[in-house]
């Protein structure tokens, strides 16, 4: 996975990280303990290079029949040996990946923090952020004062023009209240940013924690009244007075949930289209004093905004008018605390982890200190960051090697377009148009974000998230009314993920995905089609998925479709939605729906990497013989379901089911490959087997 040079400077930085951790040792006061919650901060010891495999023999359960259970048999002994450790919710091969890419920042930052004069200012930015946040005695001394400036603005709140005035102010601290307001591309002229207002508002993960009846849904809103009810106790209200605060806080949000589109409303781009002028904000929406609320937020002046849920924001009006001023600033407080627990004395972090991690995620502990300060740099500089992990683990040769996979698969995907018999030929031409429009981003930015305005404190943790949000904030707001940036990224450089983008038509693949067991150099390649060619091919497919099909080539919400070829594709996705409709995770169904575009993207994806793994080795001439004993077919279904295999506590599941738009590891396994002929005819399975599907659906 490494060459060899890079092995050397590997074993040099770790050298020199303990050389200084000697130095330096006893020089900061900290809190620290080898095996406590917090976490000591020592000196990072990077996985071995061969720690994560790209095909691995032990993650497999051979004695499982492979027609019947083919999860278990690709990853029945890695769910074996790798349970869920005690600091998270879950464990799956992401998390592998993402915690020997945090091994790596971690040393980074060990060494960016030491303030030695050769530091750079990308090093010196991202060092004295980490070192703000492992300085755990300072930030406990701390308490609450780093927000407490801001608690005396929402005391003072007496009307509602101050309410909404306050509340955009919150917003260009990273706070979360009432609605989201921001900028996107303009649906029906991509190249173009214009306003946007989003609903919002809430505390728990979405809509549905608030709406549903059932006995767990009704205990998670009792806890999390106990919850806020604790943490306005920390910041000081009398403990009756915080319970009182916290049934008002439910029954606002509840009043907004009601309000809003659901997780699959929301999947519909055109029922997230509404455009109009600020003036039609205003009078759909007096209450709102939007023109005030624009002032105060600093945003340009503009003409065109797009309102994801008028219905959300007509409803606001009426609530902004019923619901008393006192009640709104306890909201306003409650979601100032939510929004900076984390980043505040002890006492409001372990409460913050008990519910949110432990209560809905299942985790049993905190992460060790130095792993949250990692990832907190990470979600605040992550370009700064994002620099010297570049250079230390990926660099130009790997993004041209990943760049000709992408373009084998984009080929494979043109001739599935060609093929398909249920389009006909003016949507076929369409569908290639968009194709080939499809522009890629690998690896890294071309140019990298500038933080130079962002002011870091080396003592002031809370103070320095604030102000890097609000510089994201801002950054985001200057964007409308001007054209859209499409070499902009969306994610840093380390994160272990990829993502298609409708509105630019592109996929994003950051450095920190392009590794095993995703991709490597050392693999053959059917092990890097199954796994990152299934990937690359899901990443595509997202265009031409219930939602991705919607936008033409150039990024426009227009309709491209023929009637005819638009009932045709319905069936077919209605198909795959009840296909995993059927599929469940203790009490609870998947949503099919919900999970459609994840879906549909994971059944083509899937078959497009196979037809570009048999391009490839057509171009070679001939057929590779079996490896370890299994044929290039097998291996690449063995690759792709390993990349699936996880573990996850109850609470985490049933978090997934309520909220994610992605199924479950072992369903994005058992989905596609029981609607695959080519998994039946590598494995020999035959109809009646679980993994043969009586009704097999097929969109791409």
């Amino acid at each position: 996975m490494r060459s060899a040079r890079l092995l050397l400077i590997v074993v040099v930085v770790f050298l020199l990280t303990w050389v200084a951790a000697q130095t330096d040792r006893g020089a900061r006061s900290r809190t620290s303990s080898a095996q406590g919650s917090s976490g000591a901060k020592q000196a990072a010891v990077p996985p071995s290079a061969s720690a994560i495999k790209s095909f691995d023999l032990n993650a497999m359960d051979r004695s499982a029949n492979p027609c019947q259970d083919f999860y278990r048999y690709a990853c029945g002994g890695w769910v074996a040996s790798h349970p869920v450790p005690p600091d998270l919710g879950s464990y799956g091969r992401f998390t592998e990946l993402a915690e020997q890419n945090r091994e790596i920042l971690h040393r980074i930052l060990e060494l960016a923090e030491r303030p030695t004069p050769a530091r750079s200012a990308i090093m010196q930015k991202i060092g004295d952020f980490y070192e703000s946040c492992m300085n755990e005695d300072a930030v406990n001394r701390a308490g609450d004062q780093p927000i407490r400036p801001e608690l005396q603005r929402i005391a003072q709140v007496s009307n509602t023009p101050e309410l909404m005035r306050e509340i955009a102010h919150l917003q260009g601290l990273g706070v979360p209240a009432l609605f989201r307001f921001g900028q996107t591309a303009d649906y029906h002229d991509a190249r173009m940013t214009i306003a946007a207002l989003d609903q919002g508002g809430l505390g728990l993960p979405n809509r549905d924690y608030y709406t549903k009846s059932d006995a767990k849904s009704v205990e998670t809103r009792d806890r999390y009244v106990q919850h806020i009810a604790a943490m306005l106790a920390l910041a000081g209200e009398a403990q009756e007075g915080a319970a009182a605060a916290a049934h008002n806080i439910l029954a606002i949000e509840t009043k907004l949930a009601n309000a809003s589109l659901g997780p699959v409303e929301l999947r519909n781009p055109s029922n997230r289209d509404h455009p109009m002028t600020p003036q039609a904000v205003e009078q759909l929406a007096p209450k709102l004093e939007f023109a005030e609320f624009v002032r105060e937020a600093g945003s340009p002046a503009f003409t065109k905004i797009n309102l994801n849920n008028p219905e959300f924001v007509k409803q606001l009006n009426g609530l902004l008018q019923e619901i008393p001023i006192d009640q709104w600033k306890q909201y306003l407080e409650w979601h100032l605390l939510n929004s900076t627990a984390p980043y505040l004395a002890e006492p409001f972090q372990e409460e913050n982890f008990k519910f949110n991690e432990s209560y809905l995620g299942g985790a049993q502990q905190m992460q060790p200190r130095w792993k949250r300060c990692v990832r907190t740099t990470d979600q605040n500089l992550g370009e700064a960051l994002g620099q010297p992990y570049v250079d230390e683990t990926f660099g130009v040769e790997g993004k041209t090697r990943t760049l000709e996979m992408v373009k084998a698969i984009e080929q494979a995907m043109g001739q599935d377009l060609q093929q398909l018999p249920w389009m006909t030929a003016a949507t076929r031409q369409a569908a290639a148009q968009k194709l080939a429009l499809v522009t890629n981003k690998i690896g890294f930015p071309d140019h990298w974000r500038d933080y130079s305005t962002v002011r870091i404190a080396r003592d002031d943790y809370a103070g320095n998230v604030l102000r890097a949000r609000a510089f994201e904030h801002r950054r985001n707001l200057s964007k409308i009314g001007k054209p859209v940036d499409k070499a902009e990224w969306s994610m840093s450089p380390p994160t272990v993920n990829a993502y298609y983008s409708s509105a630019e038509n592109n996929i994003n693949f950051p450095a920190g995905i392009l590794q095993p067991p995703f991709y490597s150099n050392k693999a053959d390649d059917a092990v890097n089609f199954g796994a990152v060619g299934a990937v690359i091919g899901h990443e595509l497919t997202h265009g031409f998925d219930d939602s991705g099909s919607r936008f033409d080539g150039e990024g426009d919400l227009r309709d491209w479709w023929t009637q005819q070829d638009e009932q045709e594709f319905h069936k077919r996705t209605e198909c795959v939605a009840h296909e995993y409709d059927q599929f469940s995770v203790d009490d609870l169904h998947v949503n099919g729906h919900l999970t459609l575009g994840e879906n549909t993207a994971d059944n083509g994806g899937l078959r497009i990497s196979m037809r570009a793994l048999h391009n490839r080795e057509q171009q070679l001439g001939k057929k590779p013989q079996k490896l370890d004993g299994f044929t290039p077919e097998q291996r690449f279904f063995i690759a792709y379901a390993q990349v699936w295999c996880e573990n996850k506590t109850p609470a985490a599941a049933r978090r997934q089911v309520l909220t994610d738009p992605h199924s479950p590891g072992r369903y994005r396994v058992q989905g596609p490959l029981q609607n695959m002929p080519e998994f039946q005819q590598a494995f020999s399975c035959k109809a009646g087997d679980k993994m043969v599907s009586a009704e097999p659906c097929r969109v791409w």
